[in-house]
């Protein structure tokens, strides 16, 4: 965006600082009445004849497009790796991880990889996830059930709002 003498039409449409049209007008001519108002004569729509510009405090306008940029939420999906042999102390530190996680507000995905001969044994792991989803139950909601890709089951979590 171009602001103030760094406009190069030599007429241009002009829209007010309170968002009133106010017809086409002389590059100097809007320039002097940005001025006269203390705000900056900006360039909305540069590609079209002749180019729309506003008259806005540009500082100000910066400023609130960065804080909507740093107020937007990274959501992450965060992974959690389980066995099929996995004890019951090492499935409740998961839990409480998983559980750490959904309260930052982070998706969570738990995945249980087979080795060797344990895909025979496919029930083993959805017990074993099944667990998994009754100790996080109360921090989340189920966003994808238990799925079987390959050697692997996973399931996804959400926090709950």
């Amino acid at each position: 965006m171009r602001i103030n003498n760094r406009i190069r039409a030599a007429k241009v449409k002009l829209v007010s600082a309170d968002g009133e049209m106010m017809g086409v007008v002389e590059l100097s001519e809007a320039l002097k009445k940005a001025e006269e108002e203390g705000l900056d004569l900006v360039e909305i729509s540069p590609n079209i004849f002749p180019p729309i510009t506003k008259i806005m405090d540009w500082g100000k306008y910066k400023y609130e497009l960065s804080k909507k940029t740093r107020t937007q939420k990274q959501l992450e999906l965060k992974t959690i790796r389980l066995s099929s042999k996995i004890s019951s102390h090492d499935l409740s530190f998961k839990i409480n991880q998983a559980i750490r996680f959904l309260e930052k507000g982070h998706k969570v995905k738990a995945q249980l990889r087979f080795k060797g001969r344990e895909i025979a044994h496919r029930e083993v792991g959805e017990e074993v996830l099944n667990k998994f989803k009754e100790g996080v139950r109360e921090a989340s909601l189920v966003e994808q059930d238990i799925k079987q890709i390959g050697r692997e089951l996973s399931v996804v979590l959400a926090p709950k709002k």
